[in-house]
């Protein structure tokens, strides 16, 4: 890596270096190819791998995995922030643009706000919720809670459908609803809810659900 730059390096190869050390039979690099042969050779399947998933792996234990999950959620943020204060959400589509790093490919449904100042300028998000593959909750209280105390004039929710279907269900409409009447007696907006499944999405704004 040093001779010719990360780039160069083969997934194994990187992972490697996390990992630092083999086992007595086995190579880092070995146990690194063995890892990715369990995730489909997909570096994006092992991101998400949970602990327990990434410690069924014969020669990872805690200290590797955590090693790993760490340099992953790490690449995450460094894809997400530090210049999301100076962003502005104009629509559905750049909202998906500063959440897709998160959601993209995640196997279970998350749940996040988006809280915004005046202009729609991003102030700061905030994961709420982290569920199964087919649900995950919504605290109404405490969403306006943090709206208020980030002074947001605006908040958008953001979820997954891991399945694949972006279409809203029946909690999905009311919890919206639910939602925007809280944050309104407030005086702040639901400018949307914004589901993502994969390259497809279901924004509540652009659907003309405000009414529902």
């Amino acid at each position: 890596m040093l001779a010719r730059g990360a780039s160069a390096l083969t997934d194994a190869e990187l992972l490697a270096i996390l990992l630092r050390t083999g086992s007595s039979s086995t190579s880092a690099v070995d146990l690194a190819r063995d890892l990715l042969e369990g995730a489909c050779n997909s570096m994006q399947d092992l991101s998400n791998y949970s602990f327990e998933k990434m410690m069924s792996a014969k020669g990872i234990g805690i200290a590797k995995a955590a090693t790993l999950i760490a340099a992953f959620e790490a690449g995450r943020r460094s894809m997400t922030g530090g210049s999301d204060r100076s962003r502005i959400i104009y629509n559905a589509r750049s909202a998906l643009d500063l959440m897709a790093p998160i959601l993209n490919n995640l196997r279970h449904e998350e749940c996040w706000t988006i809280f915004l100042g005046r202009g729609n300028r991003v102030i700061a998000k905030e994961k709420l919720s982290s569920g199964g593959t087919c649900s995950t909750a919504v605290d109404v209280k405490m969403i306006v809670k943090r709206a208020v105390e980030h002074l947001a004039s605006g908040i958008i929710l953001i979820h997954n459908h891991p399945g694949g279907n972006p279409a809203p269900s029946e909690a999905d409409m009311r919890q919206t609803s639910a939602l925007r009447k809280a944050a309104g007696v407030l005086d702040v907006s639901l400018l949307d809810h914004i589901i993502v499944a994969g390259d497809k999405f279901f924004s509540f704004c652009e659907e003309d659900y405000r009414r529902r």
